[in-house]
C-alpha cells in the first residue's frame, strides 16, 4: 500500500477526535489523499448511517467503533447515550424516566470514560467528571466516535474508551440546506405527553471558502418513573467469623427468641431496615443552540469557530410513604426467618414511638444546568512538509440548587397493628390495621385520612451549588518525513486548566432539619389546614409488582407546607422556646463544600509509519498535573439523643484544610494494522492509559450528618493525595469487511489496572467524641485489578432491503485492596445488543435489543461478600420512517417496548431488594421537513 494512502486513512481517524489536527473536512484540499473522504459523504437513512460507521472504524488507526446521523440534525435515537448503547461493549444508566446518562465502555463504569466534544473536554454539573448525557440534546450531534484503544496524539484521561462527540460541519454538504423537525411523544405508563422541536442550517458561500451552520433544539417533556426500594439499608448482625463487619442494627442486635443475647444461630442476621415506594415526577425542558463558521480562504489556511450552549431545566418531585420498621427490643413479635433472612414479622408495641409509623415523604431535586463550549481552531500548511494546528477552548457547566432540595417528612400518629412480610418482588407486603378500625391501604384510596392524622417529623432543605469551568489549549505540528517507512511525526503541546467548586446549602448541619420533630412535632392539623393537598392514585401505580401495600397516598406542596410552618411562629415549643421557622433554614455547609484547581501540562509526540500492506503509529504522552483543593473540618462537641434512631450533633466552629498534590506520568502507545487483504486486517495495540480520580474524590471534606437518624459513621470525601487509575493495556481486533457495508470483527483486551479507587471501612473508630465510636469510610487507592474480555461484532446487509447488526461483549475482571480479592465495581459481565433493519425505497424500518449484565454496584455493603448489584435489563427500541417526498419524512419510534424495570439487590438475591425503578414503554411521532 502506498506510504500516502496509509497515511489518509490513519489521518481521517485521527482528525475525527482532535480539533487542533487537520480536519477530515478539509481533506479535499490534499492532492494525495486518495482514501474516501467520508465527511463529504451525504448521510441519509439508516443504511447510510451504518454505512458510514464501518467505513470509520475501517479506516481507524486503533480499535474505534462509530455511530453516525442519518441526516443533517437527526441522530438516531433521541438521546446521545441510548445511540452508543448500539456499539459493542457500550452499556449506559438511566435517569428518570428511562433516559440514558452515564456511559461505561468495555464494562468499566463513567469514571473510567473520558467524553469530548470535538476533541475538547466538557465540564460536567456532577461531583465527578463523568458527562450526564441528558445535558446534551442529540440534534446537536453528527457522529459519535468511541476509541478503546490509545493514541499519543489523543486526550489523556481514559481507560475504559474515550468518546468523541462530533458536530457537523457547512462543508459536509455544499450549499445551503435546512432541516425542520417536529415531534410528540407519549409514555404508556404515565400518560403523560411531551414536545420537541428543532432546526438546522447550514450554507457555503463566497465561492465555497466560508460556511456556516446554525441548530436551535427545544424539547418539553414529562416523565414519570415508579420507584422502590430501601431508606437507608438493609440491618445486619455482627458476624464473629467477618472481623470486617460489626454490625449496623440500630436498634440493638435482631433477636428473635426475646434474650437479648448474640446467639450463634443469630450471627449475621438480616432484616428489613427501611423501605419506600412512590413515583417520580418530572418536567423536563431542555434548550440548546449551536453553531460553527469555517473559512477557508486558500487550500494552505483553515479557521474554525464553533460553539454549543445548552440549558436543562428538570425539575423532579417525588411522592412517596416510607415505613421504618428497624428493630428494637420489643418492637417485633411473630417473627420469621428463612436462610439468614427475617422474612416477616409484626409491630404491634403500643409505645408511639414502638410502634409502625408510617410517613409521607416528599422530596425535590432543582436541577437547572448551564453547559456551554466555545472553541477557535486552525490548520496552516506552511509547506510541503509542515502543517501547524491550534485550538483553543472553553467550557463551563453550572447548576444552582443550593438550598431549594427538600427530603421533606410526615409522619403518622395513630395506634396502629403492622404486618410485614418479605416477597420476592420490589415491595414486602404491608398490611396496617389502626386502632380505630381504619385499614392504611384502603384508608388512604377512600380519602379517610386527614392532616390531623400527621405529625411533622423530618426537614431537610438541601442541594448544592456547582460550578465548573474548563480552559484548553493546544499547539500541533505534522511534518512530513517520507523515508525508513516513516510517513509523518505528530507532535504538540496542550495546557487544560480545571476549577471546580461545591457550595452544600442544607440545615443538617446546625440541626434544622430536626427542628420540628420527636418532642417539638406539630399536629399537622394545627398548621391552618391544607397541607396535604392531593391524594394520589396514579394510573399503572406499580402494577408489575404484585406485592400487596397501599396503592393510593398522599401528597403535600413543600413551599406551602413551609410556609405553614413559618406563619407558626411564635408558638410556645415544649422545651420552653417559641418556634422560630429561621432556625430550621438551610445555611452553608462547609463540611461538604470543596474548591479543586487542576492544571495539566501535556506534551505528545507520535510517528506514524506505514509499508507495503501495514500501518503503524508509535508515541509517546508526558502528562504532568498538579492541584490544589480546599474543604473544610469541624469537629463534634456533644451529640444530644432526641429520641430513638434521632440525633443531634453540635459542631465546633469549622476550619479551612488546604492540601495540594502534584503526579507526573509517561504514558506510551503503539498501534500496528496489517492488511492480508483489502478486506481482511489485523489490528494490534498496546499502551499505558490513566484516568484521573472523580473531582469530588480530590477534596478532603468529611460528614457526620448520618449521626441524625443514629448510624454513626464519618464519610470522607477524598483527599488530594488520590492517584489516578492507571492501566497497562493490549488490544487485539480481527476484521473483515467481507461485503459493502458489512464487516464481522472480533477483538480481545487487557488491562491491568492500578491504583483504582475504592472505599474502606473502618469499624469502631474514636474520633474525639466523648462515649461513642465510629464507622469511618474513607476512599483509597486499591492495590490493583485485572479485567480482559473478548468482544465480536457482525453486521450485513442484503440487497433486498433487509440487515441486521450484533455486538457481544464478555469481560471478567477482578480487583484487589490489601490482598483480599474482591469484584470490579461498575463492571457488567456481558452486553449484547441485536438490530434488525429493512430500508428500501421511501421505508426504513428497524428493531434493536440491548441487553446488560448484571454487575456490582458497591462491594461489601452487609460485611465481607454482600454486594451490591444492578441486575440485568434488556432495552428494545424500534423505528419506522417514510419518505413522503425528496421533501417530506414522518417516523414513529418506541422505547423500552419490553417495558422493563431497572432493579437492584445483594447479591442478586430477590428477597434483598435493594431499588425498583420502572420508566413505562414510550412511543415519539415525528415530521421532518427539509430544505
Amino acid at each position: 500500500m502506498p506510504a500516502a494512502t496509509a497515511w489518509s486513512q490513519q489521518a481521517t481517524a485521527t482528525a475525527a477526535v482532535d480539533p487542533a489536527g487537520e480536519t477530515a473536512a478539509a481533506a479535499e484540499d490534499d492532492p494525495d489523499r486518495t482514501a474516501i473522504d467520508l465527511e463529504t459523504v451525504q448521510v441519509s437513512g439508516v443504511r447510510a448511517a451504518l454505512a458510514r460507521s464501518t467505513e470509520l472504524k475501517r479506516d481507524a488507526a486503533t480499535v474505534q467503533d462509530s455511530i453516525s446521523a442519518l441526516e443533517l440534525g437527526r441522530f438516531p435515537d433521541d438521546n446521545v447515550a441510548d445511540s452508543l448503547s448500539h456499539i459493542t461493549g457500550v452499556s449506559i444508566t438511566r435517569t428518570a424516566g428511562g433516559e440514558g446518562q452515564k456511559v461505561s465502555v468495555r464494562g468499566l463504569g463513567p469514571e473510567y470514560t473520558l467524553t469530548t466534544f470535538n476533541g475538547r473536554i466538557l465540564a460536567t454539573d456532577g461531583a465527578g467528571r463523568d458527562f450526564a448525557y441528558d445535558v446534551l440534546p442529540s440534534d446537536v450531534i453528527s457522529g459519535a466516535d468511541v476509541v478503546k484503544g490509545a493514541q499519543s496524539v489523543l486526550t489523556e484521561g481514559a481507560i475504559g474508551g474515550l468518546i468523541n462527540l462530533r458536530s457537523a460541519s457547512p462543508f459536509d454538504q455544499k450549499g445551503q440546506h435546512a432541516i425542520v423537525r417536529v415531534e410528540g411523544d407519549r409514555n404508556q405508563m404515565s400518560e403523560l405527553n411531551g414536545r420537541k422541536f428543532s432546526a438546522t442550517y447550514s450554507n457555503t458561500f463566497a465561492d465555497d471558502t466560508m460556511g456556516i451552520l446554525l441548530g436551535a433544539v427545544y424539547a418539553e417533556r414529562k416523565d414519570r418513573t415508579d420507584i422502590a426500594g430501601n431508606d437507608g439499608g438493609w440491618t445486619r448482625n455482627p458476624d464473629p467469623s467477618d472481623p470486617n463487619w460489626g454490625g449496623n442494627a440500630w436498634g440493638g442486635n435482631i433477636d428473635p427468641n426475646g434474650n437479648g443475647e448474640l446467639d450463634p444461630d443469630e450471627y449475621g442476621l438480616i432484616a428489613p431496615g427501611q423501605f419506600r415506594v412512590g413515583s417520580i415526577l418530572e418536567d423536563k425542558k431542555r434548550r440548546a443552540f449551536s453553531g460553527k463558521f469555517e473559512w477557508r480562504p486558500n487550500d494552505d489556511v483553515t479557521i474554525v469557530v464553533d460553539g454549543l450552549k445548552t440549558r436543562l431545566d428538570s425539575p423532579q418531585v417525588s411522592y412517596q410513604q416510607s415505613f421504618y420498621p428497624l428493630f428494637a427490643p420489643g418492637r417485633w413479635s411473630d417473627i420469621n426467618v428463612q436462610n439468614g433472612i427475617v422474612t416477616g414479622f409484626t409491630m404491634d408495641n403500643p409505645d408511639p414511638e414502638q410502634r409502625m409509623n408510617p410517613e409521607l415523604l416528599n422530596q425535590t431535586e432543582h436541577r437547572v444546568v448551564e453547559t456551554d463550549l466555545f472553541g477557535i481552531n486552525g490548520r496552516w500548511n506552511v509547506n510541503d512538509s509542515l502543517t501547524l494546528t491550534g485550538d483553543l477552548y472553553r467550557s463551563s457547566s453550572e447548576r444552582s440548587s443550593g438550598g431549594q432540595d427538600t427530603y421533606v417528612v410526615l409522619r403518622m400518629n395513630q395506634p396502629n397493628v403492622t404486618r410485614i412480610d418479605l416477597t420476592r418482588g420490589a415491595m414486602p407486603n404491608v398490611t396496617t390495621t389502626f386502632d380505630d378500625g381504619r385499614d392504611l391501604s384502603t384508608g388512604l384510596a377512600n380519602g379517610q385520612f386527614t392532616d390531623r392524622d400527621f405529625n411533622t417529623h423530618y426537614m431537610e432543605l438541601r442541594g448544592d451549588n456547582i460550578k465548573d469551568e474548563i480552559t484548553g489549549g493546544t499547539i500541533g505540528g505534522k511534518l512530513y518525513v517520507g523515508e525508513w517507512n516513516i510517513d509523518n511525526l505528530n507532535f504538540g503541546f496542550t495546557r487544560t486548566e480545571r476549577s471546580k467548586r461545591r457550595d452544600l446549602i442544607n440545615n443538617t448541619l446546625n440541626g434544622g432539619a430536626d427542628y420540628y420533630s420527636v418532642d417539638n412535632a406539630i399536629n399537622v392539623g394545627d398548621l391552618g389546614g391544607g397541607v396535604l393537598d392531593r391524594t394520589l392514585a396514579l394510573p399503572h401505580f406499580m402494577d408489575k409488582v404484585g406485592s400487596a401495600f397501599p396503592r393510593a397516598f398522599l401528597g403535600f406542596d413543600v413551599p406551602n407546607y413551609l410556609a405553614s410552618l413559618e406563619a407558626y411562629n411564635g408558638q410556645p415549643r415544649p422545651d420552653g422556646t417559641v418556634y422560630d421557622y429561621s432556625m430550621a433554614a438551610p445555611q452553608w455547609n462547609p463540611l461538604e463544600s470543596y474548591r479543586v484547581e487542576e492544571k495539566t501540562n501535556a506534551f505528545y509526540v507520535q510517528a506514524d509509519l506505514s509499508g507495503e500492506r501495514w500501518n503503524a503509529d508509535v508515541g509517546v504522552r508526558v502528562v504532568s498535573t498538579q492541584t490544589r483543593a480546599e474543604a473544610w473540618d469541624a469537629k463534634i462537641i456533644s451529640i444530644t439523643e432526641n429520641g430513638a434512631f434521632n440525633y443531634t450533633a453540635r459542631y465546633a466552629d469549622p476550619t479551612p484544610v488546604l492540601q495540594d498534590g502534584s503526579y507526573r506520568y509517561i504514558l506510551p502507545s503503539g498501534n500496528f494494522t496489517w492488511r492480508f487483504t483489502d478486506d481482511l486486517m489485523l489490528r494490534l495495540g498496546a499502551a499505558k492509559t490513566m484516568a484521573r480520580p472523580p473531582v469530588d474524590k480530590l477534596a478532603p471534606t468529611n460528614t457526620t450528618a448520618s449521626v441524625s437518624w443514629g448510624e454513626f459513621t464519618q464519610i470522607y470525601g477524598g483527599n488530594v493525595d488520590l492517584k489516578p487509575y492507571t492501566a497497562k493495556q493490549g488490544d487485539v481486533s480481527l476484521e473483515w469487511y467481507f461485503a459493502e457495508q458489512s464487516i464481522a470483527n472480533v477483538a480481545v483486551f487487557y488491562k491491568r489496572i492500578e491504583n483504582q479507587i475504592t472505599t474502606s471501612w473502618e469499624p469502631g473508630q474514636d474520633i474525639g467524641v466523648p462515649g461513642y465510636l465510629f464507622n469511618v469510610m474513607r476512599p483509597i487507592n486499591g492495590d490493583y485489578a485485572k479485567v480482559h474480555g473478548v468482544e465480536a461484532g457482525l453486521q450485513h446487509f442484503w440487497e433486498n432491503g433487509l440487515g441486521f447488526r450484533a455486538q457481544y461483549t464478555r469481560n471478567w475482571s477482578k480487583s484487589f485492596v490489601d490482598g483480599e480479592e474482591r469484584p470490579l465495581e461498575g463492571i457488567a459481565p456481558s452486553v449484547y445488543s441485536l438490530g434488525l433493519m429493512y430500508e428500501k425505497g421511501p421505508w426504513s424500518v428497524s428493531a434493536t435489543a440491548d441487553h446488560s449484565d448484571g454487575f456490582v454496584t458497591a462491594t461489601n455493603v452487609l460485611g465481607t461478600g454482600y454486594n451490591e448489584q444492578s441486575d440485568k435489563l434488556t432495552w428494545l427500541t424500534a423505528s419506522i420512517s417514510y419518505e413522503i417526498n425528496d421533501m417530506f419524512s414522518v417516523s414513529l419510534q418506541g422505547q423500552n417496548l419490553l417495558d422493563e424495570a431497572q432493579t437492584y439487590s445483594i447479591n442478586g438475591n430477590p428477597l434483598l431488594s435493594q431499588g425498583y425503578y420502572r420508566y413505562g414503554r414510550s412511543f415519539t411521532l415525528g415530521f421532518s421537513a427539509r430544505f
